[in-house]
């Protein structure tokens, strides 16, 4: 089988050990998201997987919040049969495939084109109403190019902290003004956990930067008129943390009872 060299660095360079993580969760015992495709997909990268720090804990905390996230589209689209979804900073990320869209969907796809010529090589596309856009999330031009005729539901994993908050800010400033209503589902770290960015191996070693942390999640309220906080879920209080290992579960109830470190990550929903 030949195998892709990848010469991906920095943020892009990331995704690479969300994919592991995955790939890793669905050898668990007790896989979350049994995403058997991540698995196939490292099998073909010519990478050394180990320069991600992935271990058994933060590959079920990748999938956790996977899971998360996927259960949020997945309500909003149970709701909105017919909307458009903007996964944003896709990666590697099987998402599209794993929440197998209804055809009154239309589903984007969208990050860096290095990433998407990757994509293209490893993953199979989706069946349905599905584009594969090539561009950064900061580009002006790629949002022009999707109908804004329909309920959206914007999902960006892995994505807030490696934008400045001018730029995130724009983003949903963007996003919640060409798109009749929606929901925006994201993941993000706290002042502290840009503070800490170098303890984080992926980060370190792909030579990426973190810039943007949410402290205050109702602060975003104020960027569009109508926009709601309805979900800010701490990282330490996320459904199925019974699934990590013991030393896992460990860690996650000593952050809990840290004022100052509990707040490091939250998955947000808005909606506007």
């Amino acid at each position: 089988m030949e195998r892709e060299k990848v010469t991906l660095t920095g943020a892009p360079e990331t995704l690479l050990a969300t994919l592991y993580g995955r790939a890793l969760d669905s050898r668990a015992p007790r896989s979350v998201l049994h995403d058997e495709a991540a698995a196939r997909a490292v099998e073909r990268i010519d990478y050394d997987f180990r320069r991600t720090g992935m271990t058994a804990t933060t590959a079920a905390g990748v999938a956790l919040r996977g899971r998360q996230l996927d259960g949020w589209t997945r309500e909003f689209l149970d709701s909105h049969p017919e909307a458009t979804v903007l996964h944003l900073a896709c990666g590697l990320d099987t998402r599209a495939q794993r929440l197998a869209a209804g055809p009154g969907v239309r589903w984007v796809d969208l990050d860096h084109p290095e990433v998407v010529a990757l994509r293209e090589r490893l993953l199979p596309p989706p069946e349905g109403d599905y584009r594969l856009v090539g561009a950064s999330v900061t580009d002006e031009g790629w949002l022009e190019s999707v109908p804004a005729d329909r309920p959206t539901v914007a999902v960006f994993e892995g994505l807030s902290m490696y934008l400045r908050k001018e730029d995130g800010r724009r983003l949903i400033e963007r996003i919640t003004a060409r798109f009749p209503s929606g929901q925006l589902l994201f993941d993000c770290y706290g002042a502290i956990g840009i503070r800490l960015q170098k303890l984080v191996p992926a980060i370190r070693n792909a030579g990426a930067t973190l810039h943007w942390g949410i402290d205050d999640p109702r602060e975003l309220e104020t960027w569009h008129d109508g926009l709601v906080l309805l979900d800010a879920l701490r990282s330490v209080d996320m459904a199925g943390l019974d699934l990590l290992p013991p030393v896992g579960r460990l860690q996650m109830r000593v952050l809990a009872r840290l004022p100052r470190l509990r707040d490091v990550g939250r998955i947000l929903r808005y909606r506007f």
